[in-house]
């Protein structure tokens, strides 16, 4: 039986007897299964093949993560080396102009 038919069953039992917490309990729960499924359905997830292409999605993402990490840290050290470039150039004109003036 598949999730829409219990659900249909379950409102139509509702309606005969009278929603009792059980079959609200049991509404809600076939409600929320089919929502999620169709929810899958529509991201493209609601097949067999599914966990492969969440796990392809997390590896993707952490590769991403990886290669972000790796690009600031390249980032932070071509800056630090361009800062430590510049001061040995100020040392070396200062050195180079003291030597001129004295």
């Amino acid at each position: 039986m598949s999730t829409e038919e219990m659900l249909a069953r379950l409102l139509a039992q509702a309606r005969a007897e009278g929603a009792t917490i059980v079959t609200l309990r049991a509404m809600v729960e076939e409600a929320s299964e089919l929502g999620a499924q169709r929810a899958l359905k529509r991201l493209g997830l609601g097949d067999d093949e599914a966990q492969d292409d969440i796990d392809e999605l997390r590896e993707l993402l952490s590769a991403w993560r990886d290669a972000k990490a790796s690009a600031w840290k390249a980032a932070i050290e071509w800056l630090v080396r361009g800062v430590l470039a510049l001061l040995l150039v100020g040392i070396a004109i200062r050195l180079g102009a003291a030597e001129m003036l004295g």
